[in-house]
């Protein structure tokens, strides 16, 4: 995987680093190894890293919402 795609792999977990409560770190730093670990299979891939950006996209409209 090149730097550009791994950035993209590890986007959920970097955006759970913004969230408020430290809640939704493990679970999408779990889904971004998912996701590079399956880089080989795309399908399967995607659906890692959706899972992660859904986790780590509410937990950052849970801060947004709180302030």
């Amino acid at each position: 995987m090149s730097a550009l795609q791994m950035s993209i792999a590890a986007l959920p977990f970097l955006l759970s680093l913004v969230s408020r409560t430290s809640k939704a770190i493990a679970p999408c730093l779990i889904a971004s190894l998912f996701t590079v670990l399956l880089g080989g299979e795309p399908p399967r891939a995607a659906v890692a890293w959706c899972i992660g950006l859904l986790i780590a996209a509410v937990a950052v409209r849970e801060r947004l919402r709180a302030t």
